[in-house]
């Protein structure tokens, strides 16, 4: 029986080797078990390729702000496993975390070899969790990310009040399928009869896909640039951008997000929309503070965070092609004239060689390639260096590159911590060390 929070994490870790297999059988076969606690909840539901993460944070500091009890089931976490279950953006507590999986653990431990939950996945358990400490907790809304896809995600058991599409990418292409059209299908999944739907900045022939699901679905469809836009301002002078919002209820001017890149004005509007369609369904004011304390009061690690001032230190998790290509405009757009030492790492499975000739259109970057100890991590010996052996040097241990990079820079020269949010976030714990 668990007695601890570190037993736990350990049972839900242990379930890491049955990997990620789509399908809501089992999901729905422990939910079941559980007399189905994810029926009792009042869920918004987040989907798309990048910017989800963003966007839930988003929303969630506005609800806040607004006075709702507001849960958050995001992935993955960055420095501790209980960040993926918060209410109110504080983690689920050692105790709590302990006594839910108390009461999943027997249920799965005693599953027959034939049963659904013989096989449950960590990320099946954890949504489980979730479910059962949100509705434990009677919190007025959660703001759910999808962990892959949509369609046969373990969170699509919900019947929400509304759903979000952020974007559409190539990514998960060995899950999800080699087209944008096949991937948008995958994404669209979440889309509920007669539930409306907000879409981000999505390309034309992924919209079109949305679109027609939504239809069958009889879903109103609020879109980006249509039914609400933005006006982009430039980048604050302090840290974060600068927009004004506009949709049917009027303009909001000078808003600032507390995250740095232009694609962040994009995800806070998709966040804004969802408001303002919760304030309609909870009969709550959609003000202009309030949105603009929201977006101010927000935090996502990793995301284009400054993790040093002096000197500067910017981590970001861009783990595929589009992410890179947008971190690449942001890097050029704020920092044009100055020069980059870029430490990256990604996985095997990601296209490793477009992300570096993405990184080289930094203008000064300066590319220190490495590993870390991850599953299915990138293999130095494939000589990615190739690619441009001038200005990408291979480095075995990231820790050696890091100290490299520290011992070259000067003072107007910046770090750029990027690929995998799993890299990220292990660098981000050391660096956090050591200026702590």
């Amino acid at each position: 029986m668990i007695k601890t929070a570190q037993e736990a994490v350990q049972f839900i870790e242990s379930r890491q080797s049955f990997g990620s297999k789509p399908g809501l059988q089992r999901i729905n076969a422990l939910l079941d078990q559980l007399h189905h606690p994810e029926k009792e909840l009042k869920v918004v539901h987040v989907a798309g390729t990048n910017g989800k993460g963003s966007t839930v944070s988003f929303l969630s500091a506005m609800l806040q702000e607004a006075g709702l009890t507001v849960g958050t089931f995001t992935s993955p976490y960055i420095e501790e496993l209980n960040e993926r279950i918060a209410i109110n953006s504080q983690s689920i507590s050692d105790e709590t975390l302990t006594t839910i999986i108390q009461k999943i653990q027997p249920l799965i431990e005693s599953a027959e070899q034939d049963s659904d939950l013989f096989e449950i996945t960590e990320f099946e358990l954890l949504t489980a969790a979730a479910f059962l400490y949100f509705k434990e907790a009677n919190v007025d809304l959660v703001v759910l990310e999808v962990g892959l896809g949509g369609l046969y995600d373990s969170t699509n058991v919900v019947s929400p009040l509304l759903t979000a599409i952020t974007t559409i990418g190539m990514d998960h292409m060995e899950v999800l399928g080699d087209t944008i059209e096949e991937i948008a299908e995958q994404k669209a999944g979440i889309i509920k009869k007669g539930i409306p739907v907000v879409t981000g900045n999505i390309t034309a022939n992924a919209l079109a896909v949305i679109d027609d699901t939504a239809q069958r679905q009889q879903a109103e469809v609020s879109h980006f640039a249509k039914d609400y836009q933005i006006e982009y301002k430039g980048p604050d002078p302090k840290w974060g951008e600068q927009f004004d919002f506009y949709n049917e209820k009027g303009k909001i001017s000078k808003l600032t997000t507390s995250l740095l890149g232009k694609h962040q004005t994009e995800n806070a509007a998709v966040a804004i929309q969802l408001f303002y369609y919760v304030c309609q369904l909870f009969q709550l004011p959609f003000t202009e503070k309030v949105v603009k304390n929201g977006l101010k009061k927000t935090s996502w690690p990793v995301r284009m965070e400054r993790i040093s001032q002096d000197p500067l230190i910017i981590l970001d998790g861009a783990h595929n092609e589009q992410a890179m290509k947008r971190l690449v405009e942001n890097m050029n757009t704020e920092f044009k004239e100055r020069r980059i030492f870029v430490l990256f790492s990604a996985l095997e499975r990601k296209n490793v060689e477009g992300m570096l000739q993405q990184l080289l259109e930094i203008s000064r970057a300066k590319i220190y390639l490495t590993n870390f100890d991850y599953p299915g991590v990138l293999r130095l010996e494939k000589n990615y260096q190739q690619v441009n052996e001038k200005r990408i040097t291979i480095v075995s241990l990231w820790q050696f590159g890091l100290a490299n990079i520290l011992d070259k820079i000067s003072s107007d020269d910046i770090i750029l911590v990027t690929g995998s949010l799993y890299f990220v976030a292990e660098v981000r714990q050391l660096i956090k060390d050591i200026i702590s």
